[in-house]
């Protein structure tokens, strides 16, 4: 039984010494829930076309009108905003009571609130936020979401290693990253709490996997043009270990794991929240990907023959998962991949 009202995160670390990357553990327990639900606020794309089937709900043209004067009535139909961001509405539901939270908020400061709007999603109805890291394009809606809320304090979890400053760095070219400010989001009412261990929200249903385990052989991280500051000194930042993932144990199917960018390698990913959970079957996998780009694409194979084993009822790459290997994913996993959309909700009990 869980009880959703209960939202403070709870020290999921076992009482002995972390184990070794891949080692046996104790399993968290996870309280599985009844249903979830899964809204994508924003990503790399839009498709008006796209269908829906029976656990699939998509939105095409016409949420809202907006003022055009070129056309008769004065008003033209508008879908929703895609943008090089990544950011998911995520509900559980157990005991029939349910729970929301915010799971990234995308690249710009309005492009989440416009298309919550536009949803019809209330934000000043959640009751939370994680940070899958630091980067800008899951963090940049953050400033739309605390107008939303007011004077509402909103509690937020988030790896104390996303505050690193970053930049992409190589012999033509600097791109200094957008820095997360700590202080910034205190004033602008969000409630920081900093965690780089497994921890568990809403009454222990969901799970935040902190530090991902890297153990498999092929993926590596981000190439040398990715670089951290530390201690005063630029350095290649293959890892960006903020890097985390939120977990659900659905009832009687398995777990739902939901990437931002998958930087610690997606099967890193799914392999640790196994071993946290004890739970072996993966009923959902959904968020980015990166598998997109010359650095990436090498891994794809070996990526999606691990998905392939795993056997997901559902797999929704979106984000930076690349044409390449939504293509790979699509020919390998015909009955589980589907194409992830701006607008697009997922009912995974329905799966």
């Amino acid at each position: 039984m869980c009880d959703t009202s209960q939202l403070t995160p709870q020290d999921a670390q076992h009482s002995a010494p972390r184990p070794a990357p891949g080692n046996a553990v104790n399993p968290i327990r996870l309280e599985p829930v009844d249903d979830v639900r899964v809204t994508v606020l924003m990503d790399n794309t839009f498709d008006a076309l796209l269908g829906g089937d029976d656990h699939t709900t998509r939105v095409g043209f016409g949420p809202v009108e907006t003022a055009a004067g070129q056309f008769t009535a004065g008003r033209t139909a508008v879908g929703l905003l895609a943008e090089h961001g990544f950011s998911a509405l995520v509900t559980v539901r157990c005991d029939g009571r349910e729970t929301s939270l915010l799971f990234d908020a995308g690249l710009s400061p309005t492009g989440v609130a416009t298309n919550a709007d536009r949803l019809g999603v209330r934000l000043d109805e959640l009751q939370g936020v994680i940070l899958s890291h630091g980067h800008f394009d899951h963090a940049g809606g953050l400033g739309g979401l605390a107008r939303r809320l007011g004077a509402r304090r909103m509690p937020m979890t988030i790896h104390p290693f996303a505050w690193t400053q970053r930049r992409v760095h190589d012999a033509h070219s600097t791109f200094d990253m957008p820095t997360l400010s700590r202080t910034a989001l205190t004033n602008e009412g969000f409630d920081v709490i900093e965690r780089s261990q497994p921890s568990l929200l809403v009454d222990g249903s969901i799970l935040i996997t902190g530090e991902v385990d890297r153990t498999t052989e092929f993926e590596r991280g981000m190439p040398p043009p990715h670089q951290a500051l530390v201690d005063g000194n630029w350095r290649h930042d293959p890892a960006v270990i903020d890097d985390q993932a939120l977990v659900v144990h659905l009832k009687d199917r398995g777990l739902v794991i939901l990437t931002g960018c998958g930087h610690a390698g997606v099967i890193n990913i799914v392999r640790h929240a196994q071993r946290l959970t004890g739970v072996a079957p993966l009923h959902a996998l959904l968020g980015g990907f990166h598998l997109s780009g010359p650095a990436f694409e090498p891994i794809i194979a070996p990526t999606v023959a691990a998905l392939t084993d795993l056997a997901p009822r559902l797999i929704a790459p979106g984000h930076c998962t690349g044409w390449r290997a939504q293509h790979a994913l699509a020919a390998a996993l015909p009955q589980a991949w589907t194409a992830s959309s701006s607008g697009t909700t997922y009912r995974l009990a329905q799966v």
